[in-house]
């Protein structure tokens, strides 16, 4: 076989660039997804992995002057970045479930990914040096390389998180990283030796085994984390969704936190969504902001004038799950299949944006503001548009975390809630009236209703059938003991956003 000519070997290098930039980004995009799934706080985790890979890259970038061999240098790179960068994901999770040191893992694999993408650009450019000018081959190589990026930038959210969830891709892209070394190999098999070959056939193997039992690793490892059956797994663009059983009891968790027990999910949807139905004028025409799981919806169905029910979540797998599937839609008592439920799948506030229907209740069932993408959904901006959204004598309430775990937190949303303006009243800012309940999946937890006229007393009886909450029980509610006392804090805003700092040491307190 001829060997390929020297034209033919700058376009396959130029092309082996755009691959391993795409495998790169995409390897930095799943360390920060798998902290931000497993930790929360997505800024943080994300701006720790991007530091750590920038750092890492330099170092990378450094070290290849010290390379005297570029060609089979470049490919024991790549085989070290299939086998590396194709199990971090599976890694990651190990570390989390297993071993108990996940931010030594992710130091690690950081640092040994990052150099790896750093020590390539430099033996790309070393291996064609000579063959164009200096300055066309470093175009050349940083136009492929940065185009690589932008493709990687797209893929990772449209095609590879829906399709094969954060460990399937790394899989992948292993396999394309040993799939640039198949090709440099036979590019350079002159300067490559028998070491070589037979490390890269080892790193095919491994990834290729990886590949095939990744599911049944990471179902062990979430049967591990979550100790009952997972009935359920599946990653979306949004979120990994973990169902777990034991016997007729069911959990919920959303990218590691538990979002409802069947044992006192009642406890939590009661509190929620009872003393805003009862306080209305009006129960017409009801918005749900989250709560995909339909549990806040049964409770809202209990009563007989509700005529509409907007139910608002950027998850479709959730929302279709909690309709349609045999073991889930009972638990909500099908009430995401009544036909006076409409299901929105968008984000909270884009469809506030467009929303032109007044509602007579709104209750938000969101995620806890642990990272500013979910914060901005507690900001007084975000409580302003919702307010210009609701009829006359309109109720809100709001889940508000712990008012013992985070307290500051707590807090923060209830001020945040009563320096919002009241949009029918110049200069009036809506009444609140802060309570809270003990959930024993959760712990302590806290709500805030908020209206511009809040009626103190019921305007409604309770439906028959509830579990927890009766007048006596929500008198109690409306009390705070001096370890969860009210706390004069500032309103969040988009731009002063202080909750997901609260929120983390708050929680960091009690669970180190």
């Amino acid at each position: 076989m001829s060997a390929p000519s020297s034209r033919g070997v700058d376009l396959a290098l130029l092309g082996a660039t755009f691959v391993v930039a795409i495998c790169g980004l995409v390897y930095e995009l799943i360390a920060g997804s798998v902290s931000s799934y497993l930790l929360g706080d997505s800024v943080y985790h994300f701006s720790l992995v991007i530091g750590l890979f920038m750092t890492a890259m330099g170092i990378g970038a450094y070290l290849s002057r010290h390379v005297a061999d570029p060609e089979p240098a470049f490919v024991a790179a790549q085989v070290a970045l299939g086998l590396i960068g194709g199990f971090s994901a599976m890694i990651l999770f190990a570390a989390f479930a297993l071993i108990e040191n996940y931010s030594a893992f992710l130091f690690l694999v950081c640092l040994a990914i990052g150099a790896l993408v750093g020590l390539e650009i430099p033996l790309v450019i070393r291996i064609l040096e000579g063959r164009d000018a200096l300055k066309v081959t470093i175009s050349n190589v940083l136009t492929a390389d940065y185009i690589g990026a932008r493709a990687a930038a797209l893929l990772f959210p449209l095609v590879l998180v829906p399709q094969l969830g954060l460990m399937g891709a790394s899989f992948l892209l292993g396999a394309l990283n040993l799939a640039v070394a198949a090709m440099a190999l036979w590019l350079f098999r002159a300067r490559c030796g028998a070491g070589l070959r037979a490390a890269f056939l080892l790193a095919v193997l491994a990834i290729g085994i990886g590949a095939w039992r990744s599911e049944a690793a990471l179902g062990a490892m979430e049967r591990r984390l979550y100790e009952n059956e997972i009935v359920l797994a599946q990653d979306t663009p949004y979120q990994r969704i973990v169902v777990a059983r034991d016997g007729k009891r069911v959990q919920l968790f959303l990218n590691g936190s538990i979002q409802f027990d069947t044992l006192d999910e009642h406890r939590y949807h009661e509190s929620l969504v009872h003393p805003a139905m009862t306080r209305a004028p009006r129960i017409a025409s009801v918005l749900i902001l989250g709560g995909g799981d339909g549990m806040a919806t049964r409770e809202v169905l209990r009563y007989p004038g509700v005529e509409r029910v907007v139910l608002v979540d950027i998850d479709p797998v959730v929302t279709t799950l909690f309709r349609d599937h045999d073991a889930l839609a009972p638990l909500n008592g099908g009430a995401l299949a009544d036909p006076r439920v409409e299901i929105v799948n968008a984000d909270a506030w884009e469809f506030l944006k467009d929303a032109s229907t007044p509602f007579d209740v709104a209750i938000l069932d969101l995620p806890d503001p642990k990272d500013l993408a979910v914060a901005k959904l507690y900001s007084r901006a975000f409580y302003s548009a919702l307010t210009a959204r609701m009829a006359a004598g309109g109720v809100i309430v709001t889940q508000a975390t712990s008012p013992l775990y985070a307290r500051k937190a707590f807090w923060t949303v209830e001020a945040t809630l009563a320096a919002t303006l009241d949009p029918l009243s110049e200069g009036r800012t809506l009444m609140t009236m802060p309570y809270h309940a003990y959930i024993p999946s959760f712990g302590e937890w806290g709500f805030v209703l908020a209206g511009a006229r809040l009626s103190p007393s019921p305007r409604r009886a309770l439906p028959e059938g509830l579990r927890f909450l009766d007048a006596v029980a929500f008198d109690a509610m409306r009390r705070f003991p001096a370890d969860m006392a009210r706390l004069d804090m500032k309103p969040a805003t988009v731009f002063e956003q202080p909750l997901p700092r609260l929120y983390e040491e708050g929680w960091s307190a009690w669970f180190q």
